[in-house]
């Protein structure tokens, strides 16, 4: 693997590594869900889940798309599962 990819797997990982943007992956796992919807559930402001969400977006886990006033957000299976394959080919070495 290349240093590009390796360095896109340490954010991948990184991303990852917080407690609050698990949780809002295991809830669009499930759904698509807007950003009010995400906050509501999880009891946490707005804006502190729109920064975790930009986070899962830069790493190409999440897409959002706006609808009116309202911003939607799902799940890239896709992405996730092309992360998961990088790492299986890594440690397969």
């Amino acid at each position: 693997m290349d240093i590009r990819g390796l360095k896109e797997l340490r954010g991948y990982y990184r991303t990852l590594s917080d407690a609050t943007r698990l949780r809002i992956l295991e809830q669009l796992a499930r759904r698509e869900l807007t950003v009010n919807e995400i906050a509501r559930s999880l009891r946490m402001s707005q804006p502190l889940v729109s920064w975790h969400l930009h986070r899962l977006k830069q790493t190409g886990l999440i897409r959002m798309h706006r609808a009116g006033r309202e911003v939607h957000c799902s799940l890239d299976h896709a992405r996730l599962h092309d992360y998961e394959r990088q790492f299986q080919s890594l440690i397969a070495g």
